[in-house]
């Protein structure tokens, strides 16, 4: 799911049949996404600098090398910028499609969760 952080629409979605990491899938879709617009991901996106250029992705700790309060300080500001996403995911749970297990056929899924997104741009996204 690819939002604009501006307006806080979903502007693209991609799916994949069965089990897919969301960073493979993002890899092999790509979304569209024009090489100046920043990319943001979290740690799960790990490499998404060598996919698209101008990406942010979490700092992460290893057993011998500790995160130094400077990377502390970008991790924590870069959640403060993703936590965009993580509301509207939220937002979308509502609907009980992701937050349960779908068990409709699964050429359908897609349809209605472009339908679950056009109801949250329409509803949630639209100025008062």
């Amino acid at each position: 799911m690819i939002l604009d952080k501006e307006t806080k629409q979903i502007v693209a979605t991609a799916f994949s049949a069965g089990k897919t990491h969301d960073f493979t899938l993002f890899k092999r879709s790509h979304g569209g996404i024009a090489p100046q617009t920043l990319c943001l991901g979290d740690s799960g996106y790990q490499g998404l600098a060598g996919v698209h250029e101008n990406s942010r992705t979490p700092k992460k700790k290893s057993k011998h090398h500790p995160l130094t309060p400077q990377e502390k300080a970008e991790n924590r500001e870069l959640a403060r910028q993703r936590i965009l996403a993580e509301h509207v995911i939220g937002r979308l749970k509502v609907f009980r499609l992701l937050s349960e297990r779908y068990r409709n056929r699964r050429k359908r899924f897609g349809l209605r969760f472009n339908l679950l997104a056009a109801i949250y741009n329409f509803e949630y996204a639209s100025p008062p």
